[in-house]
């Protein structure tokens, strides 16, 4: 490229740059100015409120900005240029002139789509590559088919080979300069609807869908900015390793949480045997949930006694609390809504039970009592504590977490080998258990009488607190300076007491994402699943309560199901929920894991799987795995001496059975962070259910023998440079080939 384009891209980038400085400074100076008016009125507090989110907002779309802003060029055949970036700026005129185009802008769609044979009406696609605000690459491809100094697709295949062979940092990356055709087709698809996005280890199909999210999220601003968009992830590591990607794009609005994360109140904490958590992930667990908070629903053998002070002892009968526990279940409403009705049926029995003892004719007529003298029976048992007492015996107010922890640690509607897997001991909550959890909430309902009642009244005495302020105001009104003409308006001529009230109301401007997170009824604008294929049925009806619209991209490979409770199929997760009203998309091409790994990760599984077909690999490295067999009092040793070795190359993962955890720890560099792994160390230490999702430079597995086919398939797929096995005994069968590549 000529000195003179490169002169030219880079007087155009530090222009642009000085623009972003401006903006920064212009969003700093309303944050800092509004923060320090001194208002103290509902509207001046609520005006400073929403200056400081916008504001806040724009400063990290700016932040965002600030490492390759501008990484495009578009020259089209009609004269116009666009430069395509990171967020969209314009300048300071009168026009608004756009300055560099968001990426996902419609105009810049040709950016990643056009070629020669459908350029889209480009002559030119330009990448530019920066360090900090430096120009330090230009790569052209020219459209014109004709064109004999024409590059083809060189300059965007150099651009991408660059970023796949960047070494590793420990957090996922956007792709926004390198986003590939058929991955554009699956950011920018519809809003409504499921989308599964299908692909083997390093086809990129979760930095995709997080590029949809943020898509989604410019497109739909003012509906997903209210309703905000849930990412459920696997585990905490994944979810820290994918946690820069929207915040990079401009993108905040988001809800990150693992499966375990999702009821508030609740994190779990606690692990499962596979076993357990098989059980408690059955679609059956809701009916069994279901019969077991029925059988919290209660009668009395005989009669329960209720002891009244001033007529003796009553008698709630057993037929009498069966009518009153049928007439609350044909309620339809959820356990604790119908507790009231169970509630009013026990008092109106009592009542009646009483109203014949003490106003029966002693000749036959009719009852002596009259309707006000019944009413007031009934209003002294309604206040009895022993009516409470036995309403609480009979139909229990319950909590979730009260009603599981009861179920788990005395299971009932289950086989015996199922109940026993799951019997709970107390301990922490589990994941398995939040699905548990959220079913027993919607069985159970929450009763929030008692909570508005308050609401209520706080508010009505706010509302007449406000009218002695405008009866206040009227009385020391003057009208001494008033002529026949002149009229002043006081405050009681323009506000009754109820508005009044209102402007002091405090408002809650929390971000949609925060009051989500908060808010177990809380309905997401979109929901992007990844590794969907091991959810469980269970956690399914978690999530799909969470989206009602069904706005979803699901992303996963059911090659690599490795859960027990997982569900693999796409048609057994959606059917239930959308039938076959889904679209299934598969990415093909592995970007991450080279030729040289790839094969042999794919001859293993093919020897378990015969119709599986790998994607196929852009990249070689000429690196060949290896495979180091040591003696077990070595293991720890050799795998610390291997991984301090590889260092040199980059971040450098140890995927070993938890089991061997303990001795590799104390052997490892900085301990390698077992428990909870920091994937921004040169080391760390993972077992392969955490690694699911994550990347690394070189990957160490350790004993292979002792993995299952999915998670021995996901551990030999992390790596984007190099591999190594380190085992003791032999080499399942179809890495045996690796002892005889020798090592390195």
């Amino acid at each position: 490229m000529s000195t003179e384009e490169m002169q030219q891209e880079q007087q155009f980038v530090t222009g642009l740059y000085a623009r972003l400085d401006q903006l920064r400074e212009q969003a700093e100076n309303s944050v800092r100015d509004a923060l320090v008016q001194v208002g103290t009125g509902f509207q001046a507090k609520l005006e400073r409120d929403v200056m400081v989110a916008e504001q806040s907002g724009l400063l990290s779309a700016i932040h965002a900005g600030e490492n390759g802003l501008c990484f495009g060029r578009l020259d089209f055949r009609d004269g116009a240029t666009h430069h395509i970036g990171r967020i969209g700026i314009r300048q300071d005129d009168s026009s608004r002139t756009p300055l560099v185009i968001d990426w996902r802008a419609d105009v810049a769609r040709p950016f990643y789509l056009a070629t020669g044979h459908s350029p889209m009406g480009l002559r030119r696609r330009r990448h530019i590559t920066t360090e900090g605000r430096t120009v330090t690459a230009l790569h052209d491809e020219l459209m014109d088919l004709d064109d004999a100094t024409r590059t083809g697709h060189e300059g965007a295949d150099e651009v991408l080979l660059a970023s796949l062979d960047a070494a590793r940092t420990g957090r996922m990356h956007d792709i926004v300069r390198t986003i590939q055709a058929e991955q554009d087709h699956i950011i920018r698809a519809p809003h409504q609807g499921v989308m599964v996005v299908e692909g083997g280890p390093g086809t990129g199909k979760t930095v995709v869908a997080l590029h949809r999210a943020a898509y989604l999220l410019y497109e739909h601003r003012e509906l997903l900015a209210r309703r905000a968009v849930l990412i459920v992830g696997p585990n905490p590591a994944f979810l820290s390793y994918i946690g820069d990607v929207l915040p990079s794009l401009g993108e905040t609005g988001v809800l990150l949480a693992t499966l375990g994360e999702l009821f508030p109140g609740v994190r779990a904490t606690g692990t499962d045997s596979p076993a357990a958590a098989e059980v408690k992930g059955r679609t059956a667990m809701a009916d069994v949930l279901a019969k077991a908070l029925r059988d919290r629903q209660t009668v009395p053998e005989w009669a329960t006694e209720i002891d009244h002070d001033d007529y003796g002892t009553l008698f709630l009968e057993r037929a009498m609390a069966e009518d009153a526990r049928h007439r609350a279940r044909e309620s339809g409403l959820p356990h604790n809504l119908a507790r009231p009705a169970f509630t009013f049926h026990v008092i109106d029995a009592l009542t009646e039970q009483l109203a014949e003892r003490i106003g029966a004719d002693p000749f036959g007529g009719p009852n002596l009592l009259g309707p006000d003298d019944i009413a007031q029976m009934g209003k002294e048992i309604a206040t009895n504590p022993e009516v409470h007492a036995a309403v609480d015996e009979l139909w229990p107010q319950l909590t979730p977490q009260e009603f599981v922890a009861d179920f788990l640690a005395e299971p009932v509607h289950l086989d015996e080998e199922s109940a026993e897997l799951i019997r709970r001991q107390g301990g922490a909550w589990t994941q398995a258990d939040v699905p548990l959890l959220d079913e027993a909430a919607e069985l159970l309902g929450e009763d929030d009488s008692a909570a508005r009642a308050a609401a209520a009244a706080e508010r009505e005495e706010r509302i007449a607190y406000a009218q002695g302020v405008l009866e206040l105001s009227a009385g020391s009104e003057t009208y001494e300076y008033e002529d026949e003409e002149s009229e002043v308006l006081a405050a009681h001529d323009i506000i009754d007491a109820e508005r009044m009230a209102e402007r002091h109301e405090e408002a809650d401007h929390r971000s949609a994402a925060e009051r989500a997170a908060a808010d177990r009824t809380w309905a997401f604008g979109h929901l992007v699943v990844d590794e969907a294929q091991e959810l469980s049925a269970m956690a399914w009806r978690l999530l799909m309560r969470r989206v009602p619209t069904r706005s979803m991209t699901l992303v996963g490979d059911p090659a690599q199901t490795a859960e027990t409770a997982g569900l693999g199929s796409w048609k057994r997760i959606l059917e239930p929920y959308v039938g076959d009203r889904w679209e299934h998309v598969r990415l093909g091409v592995n970007y991450r894991t080279p030729a040289e790994i790839m094969d042999v990760a794919a001859g293993f599984l093919r020897a378990h799987t015969r119709s599986f077909e790998p994607p196929s690999s852009v990249r070689s490295t000429e690196v060949r795995p290896w495979a180091l067999r040591v003696t077990a009092d070595g293991l720890a040793s050799a795998v610390a001496r291997e991984a301090a070795a590889a260092t040199d190359g980059g971040r450098v993962a140890v995927i070993a059975p938890a089991t061997l955890h303990a001795p590799l720890l104390a052997e490892l560099p900085d301990g390698g962070h077992g428990q909870a792994p920091d994937l921004t160390r040169d080391v760390v230490l993972l077992d392969a259910r955490q690694a699911k999702g994550l990347e690394f430079d070189t990957v160490l597995v350790v004993e292979p023998a002792e993995y299952g086919v999915s998670d021995l398939y996901v551990a030999l797929t992390r790596a984007t440079q190099r591999l190594g096995v380190l085992h003791t005994g032999d080499l399942p069968g179809a890495l045996g080939g690796l002892e005889e590549a020798g090592r390195r």
